[in-house]
């Protein structure tokens, strides 16, 4: 057994990183650093960890947030050299000409592009290039961030092409004590598990998140309709929001349940907004009378920052020999993102040449080539590889580099794009390396020779098991939702907390797959309120210091999100599917 004072010092890691952050407001680069020191003095003095096992559990942690890097560098480089060409401005107008009611407007550009675009690269990314698109289309800057944060929330779960799901559930869960667990509970593998974990978790969100249009529209309708504006407004577009949000969700929950967990936001946004932009060029749900934002001498000061609403997010009009860019032309990398990772992932012998470890060169133990691996870390067993040409981050840098010929763009305009990557990594880059660090630290607590049974996440498992028994399915997203609020990453979240909600699922008996599941809508439902999202969009709409109230009124759609997560994970494990493994 642990003791009280051995449960504070396990939990001590992650208390340290939430008071850091989110009562000092530190950056997750100061903050995280010290979280790791705190993980690794306790692992080696209180727990008795050897000093080899905490820098191998350290640099095992390295090696999986290199391959997160690698992912979202892919992201990043993709979506900068699209708006460097400008189609990414074109992508946003063929949006925007659907309709200028500005109810529609968050439909189609706060909802389905941004989805799609968290979809595409994750990491706080929709609001970042949403939010500024809104305020050029004469949003006001507050709302335009509104809109987007709570407009993508849905499609979180499977930001960066899946790799919440692929990095941050499946590497924690790869540790032999949960693979024993796994695999006599009828899984062939972790992956195969994590797979299901990504379907219950889009069946939470189809159910609960269909209607996130119509709570956008009616929040920015409420909000900023000015005197004469009531919720009446919103409701006449309940039948477009609910037939968006319903062609987004049917989609997304087939892809997770049929396909991978890398697609469903993808496939979800192209479908969905493919499917309601017809619907609505056909002239059907449209609304009787035009909706606008109350006259710019009516608002309120902190509506608007330093950036005035209507000013073009990028500057440069996409052209394609003189005439304005087709729309079709300005989807063209985006489709080929789909069609690579398909082929690579549906085609056998491409998938399993991309991902082969004995193509290289074996130096000791590390392996150098397509897999880079380093097999047995410093004797303790532990084992990593970063499949560089498997992974997602490899098939979005291809089309990145078709562009430039695809688009006719200079050597400076793509120079450009990889700069703003580059310096968009860069915190990233730090905060990464060392909450997964420390959360690999935590983990392996539990597989090191030590002088206490339980490892340290095990040992605060048991402990909230214990104390919240039977009710604990309601409270589990709550718990994804403040690690990622806390660090800003649903992907971070589920690496610190998926070992945790898995441990505590089977100390209490209840279905694994419905409470990591929970566990991965949380940490999505968490970046409402992610003090670092929350900075990223509001700089650029030229309103940083306004995240306070952003987190106030986004706090609604978390409390309603998270009631639901927790009434239907109480429903499917104590009624529904009570026998799942």
């Amino acid at each position: 057994m642990v003791s009280a004072v051995e449960l504070v010092l396990a939990a001590a890691p992650l208390l340290i990183a939430g008071v850091l952050l989110v009562g000092f407001l530190w950056p997750a680069t100061r903050a995280m650093p010290i979280a790791w020191i705190a993980a690794v003095v306790i692992g080696f003095a209180v727990w008795g960890m050897p000093a080899e096992w905490v820098v191998a559990a350290s640099i095992n942690g390295v090696m999986t947030a290199l391959t997160i890097l690698w992912i979202v560098f892919g992201a990043l480089l993709l979506l900068y050299t699209l708006q460097e060409a400008g189609a990414f401005d074109r992508i946003n107008e063929g949006f925007a000409a659907v309709s200028d009611d500005r109810r529609v407007q968050i439909v189609l550009v706060g909802f389905f592009l941004a989805v799609f675009i968290e979809g595409a690269a994750g990491f706080g990314t929709p609001a970042a290039v949403v939010a500024p698109l809104l305020l050029a289309l004469g949003f006001p800057a507050l709302a335009a961030v509104i809109a987007a944060i709570i407009g993508h929330v849905i499609a979180v779960t499977y930001g960066a092409v899946g790799t919440p799901i692929v990095v941050g559930i499946r590497n924690p869960l790869s540790l032999d004590i949960y693979q024993q667990a796994i695999t006599e509970g009828g899984y062939a593998n972790v992956a195969e598990f994590s797979n299901e974990v990504a379907a219950w978790a889009a069946t939470y969100h189809a159910l609960i998140g269909f209607v996130m249009p119509l709570f956008a529209v009616g929040m920015v309708v409420h909000f900023f309709g000015g005197e004469d504006s009531s919720l009446s407004d919103a409701f006449e577009v309940a039948p477009l929001c609910l037939f968006a949000g319903i062609s987004f969700a049917v989609p997304y929950w087939i892809s997770a349940w049929f396909f991978t967990a890398e697609f469903p936001s993808l496939i979800g946004a192209m479908v969905g907004g493919a499917i309601t932009v017809s619907v609505l060029r056909a002239g059907y749900l449209l609304p009787d009378t035009h909706w606008e934002f109350p006259d710019r001498s009516e608002w309120e000061d902190h509506w608007v920052g330093t950036i005035e609403p209507g000013s073009n997010s990028s500057g440069r009009v996409a052209t394609d020999g003189g005439q304005q860019m087709s729309l079709a032309k300005a989807w063209v990398p985006y489709v080929l993102v789909v069609v690579l990772l398909v082929i690579t992932r549906a085609v056998g012998p491409i998938s399993n040449a991309i991902s082969n470890p004995d193509i290289g060169v074996q130096i000791g133990s590390i392996t150098l080539g397509i897999v880079i691996g380093w097999d047995n870390i410093l004797g303790t067993g532990i084992t990593n590889e970063i499949a560089w040409m498997s992974v997602p981050g490899f098939w979005l840098i291809v089309p990145a580099l078709l562009s430039v010929p695809i688009f006719g763009m200079s050597g400076s305009e793509f120079g450009s794009a990889l700069g703003e990557t580059a310096r968009k990594l860069a915190s990233p880059f730090v905060a990464l390396i060392f909450v997964i660090a420390m959360v690999q630290v935590m983990l392996q607590s539990a597989s090191a020779p030590t002088s206490i049974d339980l490892g340290m996440i095990q040992a605060l498992a048991q402990a909230t098991a214990d104390l919240l028994g039977p009710v604990y399915p309601f409270v589990a997203a709550l718990i994804g939702a403040l690690g990622a609020a806390m660090a800003g990453s649903n992907t971070v979240s589920n690496i610190t907390f998926s070992g945790f909600q898995f441990e505590a699922a089977q100390q209490l008996g209840l279905p694994t797959q419905i409470i990591v599941g929970a566990q991965a809508v949380g940490g999505a439902i968490g970046n409402l309120i992610a003090i670092h999202n929350l900075v990223a969009a509001l700089a650029t709409v030229g309103l940083v210091g306004q995240e306070g109230r952003v987190m106030r009124l986004n706090l609604i759609p978390l409390v309603y999100y998270a009631l639901g997560v927790g009434v239907l994970a109480m429903l499917f494990s104590y009624v529904l599917f009570p026998t799942l493994f």
